[in-house]
C-alpha cells in the first residue's frame, strides 16, 4: 500500500491519572532487565481506507480492546520495530537512527500488505513517547529506553484479504542487559531440524510470525544450556543465516569481517548496517558472503577465525 504524504501530525496528550510513584520507578530502574517493566505512557494512531492516518494520541499505557474477529488474531497481519533512546551529556536524549527503523517498518508493511507510515510521523511518534516518559531511563551501565513501535490489522473481518483498518502503537521499556548472565560471551546451539525463513517468505520483514517460528528451537537451545539458537538456510541446510533475533559477524585472522548477505531470508539489521559502515570507514575488509557451518568449524579449529559475534538493537554486540 502506498504511503501517505509526509506531514507532521498533531498529537492529543492525555495525562496519566496515576503515574508510577518516583520511589517505585527508581526501584525498578535499578535493575530493569529487558522487556520486563514498562513506562507509563503509549502512543496510538489509527488508519483506515477513507481517512488514512488519524487520531494520534499520547496517553496512559493500558489494555487494548479488540473484537474477537480482529483480523490480526486470525491471520497474523502484524509488524513491529525495536529501537533505543539514550541519555547523552547534560540533559540530552538521543535516538539511534530512527529513520532507518521507519524505512524498515515500511518495507515490512509492504510485504504484509499493510499501509506505510510517513517516516517523519514514525519518528515523531517515538519522540513523543520518549519525551512523555523521559524519567524512565535506567541509571545502569549501558541502560537505555527500548522503544517498540508496532502495527496490527484491527478490522473485525474473517475474510482472507488485507484489512481495511489498522492500529499503530508505541510502548517503551527501560532496558538493561538483554542476556540474564550479562556475560561478554554467550553460548549458541545450531538448529538442524528447524529453519527461520525460506526464499520468497517473510524472512526480511520484522513480523511476529518469524519470531513465533523460532520459539521451539530457541527453547531447545535453552534446554541444552545455551543462550541462543543459530539457523541455517532452508534450501541446502549448510549456510549460516542468523540467530533467533540477531545478525552474525565472523572476525577472521586476516583482519576481515564476514557476515551473511541479505538475500531475503535474513532481517536487515540496523546494528548490522551500522557496524558495516563503521568497519569500512576504519579501512577494514568486509565480506558480505555466504559462510558454511562446516567452514565455521574448520576455521575455528585452524585459527583462521578469531571470534564470532552477534548484534541487534536489544542485545547490541554480544
Amino acid at each position: 500500500m502506498a504511503t501517505t504524504a509526509a506531514a507532521e501530525m498533531t498529537f492529543s496528550r492525555q495525562p496519566h491519572p496515576a503515574p508510577t510513584p518516583a520511589n517505585d520507578r527508581a526501584a525498578v530502574l535499578a535493575d530493569p532487565g529487558f522487556g520486563k517493566v514498562f513506562s507509563d505512557h503509549m502512543v496510538s494512531i489509527d488508519w483506515d481506507e477513507g481517512r488514512g492516518w488519524h487520531s494520534a494520541t499520547v496517553g496512559p499505557r493500558g489494555p487494548i480492546l479488540l473484537d474477537p474477529a480482529c483480523a490480526v488474531l486470525h491471520y497474523a497481519q502484524e509488524i513491529f520495530e525495536g529501537l533505543k533512546a539514550y541519555k547523552v551529556a547534560g540533559e540530552g536524549i538521543a535516538l539511534f537512527r530512527p529513520e532507518a527503523n521507519a524505512r524498515r517498518f515500511n518495507t515490512s508493511a509492504g510485504r504484509l500488505a499493510m499501509p506505510e507510515m510517513p517516516e517523519d510521523i514514525f519518528v515523531q511518534a517515538v519522540t513523543e513517547l520518549v519525551m512523555a516518559d523521559r524519567e524512565w531511563f535506567p541509571p545502569v551501565d549501558g541502560g537505555s529506553l527500548y522503544l517498540r513501535p508496532f502495527m496490527f490489522a484491527s478490522e473485525a473481518f474473517l475474510g482472507v484479504r488485507p484489512a481495511k483498518q489498522y492500529k499503530f502503537l508505541v510502548i517503551a521499556s527501560p532496558a538493561g542487559n538483554y542476556f540474564k548472565s550479562g556475560a561478554p560471551a554467550v553460548s549458541i546451539w545450531l538448529s538442524s531440524d528447524y529453519t527461520r525463513a525460506a526464499p520468497g517468505g517473510t524472512g526480511a520483514a520484522k513480523c511476529g510470525g518469524n519470531y513465533a517460528a523460532s520459539l521451539v528451537p530457541q527453547a531447545e537451545a535453552i534446554a541444552r544450556g545455551h543462550d541462543q539458537v543459530v539457523f541455517l538456510d532452508a534450501a541446502e541446510r549448510k549456510w549460516i543465516e542468523e540467530l533467533g533475533g540477531m545478525n552474525l559477524f565472523f572476525v577472521m585472522a586476516d583482519g576481515s569481517l564476514i557476515t551473511p548477505p541479505l538475500t531475503g531470508t535474513i532481517l536487515p539489521g540496523i546494528t548490522r548496517d551500522s557496524l558495516l559502515a563503521l568497519a569500512r570507514a576504519e579501512g577494514l575488509t568486509v565480506r558480505e558472503e555466504r559462510y558454511a557451518f562446516d567452514q565455521w568449524r574448520a576455521d575455528a579449529a585452524s585459527g583462521a577465525l578469531l571470534e564470532t559475534f552477534a548484534c541487534g538493537t536489544a542485545a547490541v554486540v554480544t
